[in-house]
């Protein structure tokens, strides 16, 4: 396993970070048994996977609890995470502390090495930061949590508006952000910034069902052609990513997917969720291969920079009522 330091946590976090949320739920989605979720954690650390993320709402903390028990606590960073609004309006911050006590009880621990405001929509952010901020803050005063951090929601905000103001508040020591191969603009538009902050970066989205499921690149880049977005000859392109599948190149479109974030300055560590122990293997071999190749890159950055939001599913805007 490779290690990177956590922005200004000083923390050595891992490269690969087991996400236990996700479609998979740790295999809970997925059908699988408790103790087979609990095997794919114990496999995640074996490989030597420090990172763990989690959150009330994914119902895994007490599979995470059962899977660190045992282990030395400094071994092992966790993070969690809370919602902080509700119908378009802001929580209270009591219920949000309320959660953080009841993720203590789950995952059996003292404290969280990360707290994470989750999926903030840009329109909660300055809201959070006056009430639900100070009352976290107080929290960790008191030894609950280690540091503060936030999560965009993707979706509702592909052009990275909460992100940059967050890290500027310089409350916040980690943020998690979407970033693919298809949605490159943290690039430009968080990475800079968390750098300039000191900031740790979790990223998220690196692959998604654009491209594990057959047939979805094809029917997302004809969609794209037909509204004049990319090139008319990516309509009809068959392998529309295969430049970046060769030998000497990437084993696969997830492979390169994987490969591609984990090689961007600015992004410390990659989050992934399973509930495969092969699976599991299969990405972190991704992960700790070397980056794709320079003329893979630049054709991915000429061809898709442009693009935002491309494959993120997104659901209903959540915008905060007139």
């Amino acid at each position: 396993m490779q290690y990177t330091r956590l922005g200004r946590t000083g923390l050595q976090a891992s490269v690969a970070g087991l996400g236990c949320g996700g479609f998979s739920r740790l295999g809970q989605g997925t059908g699988r048994s408790e103790a087979e979720s609990v095997a794919v954690v114990g496999r995640a650390l074996d490989l030597g996977i420090n990172f763990l993320d989690t959150a009330h709402n994914y119902g895994t903390e007490r599979i995470v609890g059962k899977a660190i028990a045992g282990r030395d606590r400094d071994s092992v960073i966790l993070s969690t995470k809370a919602v902080i609004t509700r119908d378009n309006a802001l929580r209270p911050a009591d219920a949000v502390i309320a959660e953080l006590d009841q993720s203590l009880r789950d995952l059996a621990v003292d404290a969280v090495d990360v707290f994470h405001l989750h999926g903030v929509a840009p329109w909660a952010l300055e809201p959070a930061l006056e009430s639900i901020v100070p009352a976290l803050e107080r929290e960790r005063d008191k030894g609950k949590i280690r540091w503060l951090g936030i999560t965009e929601t993707a979706p509702n905000d592909p052009g990275h508006d909460m992100l940059p103001r967050a890290i500027a508040s310089d409350r916040f020591a980690v943020v998690m952000v979407a970033h693919h191969m298809l949605h490159q603009s943290a690039e430009t538009r968080v990475y800079p910034v968390a750098i300039e902050h000191d900031v740790g970066t979790l990223v998220m989205f690196a692959v998604r069902v654009i491209f594990s499921k057959p047939g979805r690149l094809q029917e997302t880049m004809r969609d794209l052609a037909a509204r004049g977005i990319v090139s008319a000859a990516l309509a009809d392109d068959p392998d529309p990513l295969g430049f970046v599948v060769r030998e000497g190149g990437a084993r696969d479109i997830v492979d390169a997917a994987y490969r591609y974030c984990r090689h961007q300055r600015g992004a410390d560590v990659l989050l992934f969720g399973t509930g495969s122990i092969d699976h599991l293997e299969r990405n972190v071999a991704s992960i700790l291969a070397p980056a794709l190749d320079a003329a893979a890159l630049d054709t991915l950055r000429e061809t898709f920079a442009h693009l935002e939001g491309v494959g993120l599913d997104a659901p209903a805007p959540a915008v905060k009522p007139s």
